[in-house]
């Protein structure tokens, strides 16, 4: 019988990765995929909502913001919740608000009525990422943790470049209505989730030790069939010194801020820039932002696929470096058409998207796990707030120059900042069990 949350930590570390653990990813998987495919789907509707509604740019700003802060709420509300009442329920919950609030956008009156709609899914969106990444890092062990989870998260990029491809074909044949309609069927997966455990690690720390124990014998059993005799259980690891999370955290925040700031200050407007400031029609338009988020999902597979070997320092350091030098690149050059916007936007979006995607990895592993939906969920505000205000500063240079050329700037200064402040702050995870990690 199982008596600490070592031991119960001890017991995933040595564990192969099942079958039983990989459905569980899928299931998670499916819900947060269709989290970034709604997240994304007010920048490929708004060509279309700003020729209906004439709307000018500080509609434009409002109308993408409203979600970003029911984002932000979402962010600070359920990383409390979750550490609380569970992940497995609280991610339920988020499911199921997010995919509601896009049929009532689907069917929304007017543009008031839409932005409520969008700000209440943003509440659901906001914290389902930042719990579901929490509960996958807990049921895996140290020596694969990182492909293991950032190939789930993959799912969430995949869901962003979905919303791109199904919006080119959707909002001109269809329009916008239709793209938030498909984005509430994500509401039939609530009855799989149904099949899906707590976090062993969660609930030892809850002190349910029996539950822990029935879920640990779960996994055990699924391991034993597939894998045959398991590794021996390892001693529990001897946990670093205590106070060290502020550190932490205004190293994880910086990151948060700085690549959501650069991520959704260039990929929000994307489609309303082609087609507002060069005049592409609607359809190419989506196109060319399709093309970046393409690029992007290009650039979190690498991330996905070499972060364990490579380390989350090295990773995000090179991320967010490499996105200072394309942008710096693409504020000295000025290309003065679309399509030159769109070949350094696609470049950036291969290091920032791969950023986004390692941060839902790195963020949770800082934490104990009595309070790691919270602490992650810290590092989850200051994202939402670089979605707020990353939109804000573009469609202000843009109202003001008329062009992106000053936006790039900008946003490469950012960029460089939150590099080297991981690269000389940050703490390195790689391979290190969650219990040595955080006492």
């Amino acid at each position: 019988m199982t008596h600490t949350s070592a031991d119960i930590g001890a017991r995933i570390d040595r564990l192969p990765v099942s079958r039983l653990a990989v459905r569980f990813r899928l299931l998670i998987g499916a819900v947060t995929f269709f989290d970034g495919f709604d997240q994304l789907l007010i920048a490929y509707a708004l060509p279309a909502l700003r020729a209906q509604y004439r709307l000018d740019t500080a509609a434009i700003t409002l109308t993408i913001t409203a979600g970003s802060v029911g984002m932000l709420i979402g962010a600070l509300v359920t990383g409390r919740l979750a550490d609380r009442h569970g992940r497995v329920r609280v991610i339920t919950w988020c499911l199921l608000l997010y995919a509601v609030s896009s049929l009532l956008a689907a069917f929304a009156p007017g543009i008031g009525w839409l932005q409520l709609a969008r700000f209440v899914q943003g509440i659901g969106i906001g914290g389902e990422v930042l719990v579901a990444a929490t509960y996958i890092s807990e049921i895996i062990g140290a020596p694969v943790r990182g492909r293991f989870v950032l190939v789930y998260e993959l799912a969430f990029v995949a869901g962003l470049a979905a919303a791109a491809v199904v919006s080119t074909f959707v909002v001109p044949a269809l329009g916008w209505r239709a793209l938030f309609a498909v984005g509430a069927l994500p509401v039939l997966l609530a009855l799989s989730l149904r099949t899906v455990p707590e976090s062993p690690r969660w609930l030892a720390a809850r002190g349910r030790f029996r539950e822990a124990e029935t879920v640990m014998d779960r996994f055990e059993t699924a391991a034993r069939e597939q894998f045959g005799r398991l590794p021996s259980i390892p001693r529990s690891a001897a946990p670093e010194a205590p106070g060290r999370y502020l550190g932490r955290t205004v190293v994880v925040s910086v990151l948060w801020f700085v690549a959501f700031l650069v991520n959704y200050g260039l990929t929000s407007w994307l489609p309303t820039i082609y087609s507002g400031v060069y005049h592409l029609d609607v359809h190419t338009a989506l196109v060319y932002s399709m093309i970046t988020t393409v690029a992007g999902l290009a650039g979190c597979v690498v991330i996905a696929l070499t972060v364990d070997r490579i380390g989350r320092r090295t990773g995000l350091a090179v991320g967010m470096l490499g996105s200072a030098v394309i942008l710096g690149a693409a504020w000295l050059a000025a290309p003065a058409d679309a399509r030159g916007v769109m070949l350094f936007v696609s470049a950036s979006a291969v290091f920032v998207f791969a950023v986004n995607l390692a941060l839902n990895l790195y963020g949770p592993e800082l934490y104990p796990t009595r309070v790691r939906a919270s602490g992650a969920s810290i590092g989850g505000v200051f994202a939402r707030l670089g979605v707020i205000v990353g939109p804000i500063i573009t469609g202000l240079v843009v109202g003001v120059t008329g062009g992106v050329a000053s936006v790039f700037g900008v946003l490469a200064v950012a960029s460089a900042v939150a590099g080297l402040t991981v690269a000389v702050f940050g703490i390195e995870t790689a391979r290190r069990p969650l219990e040595a990690l955080s006492p």
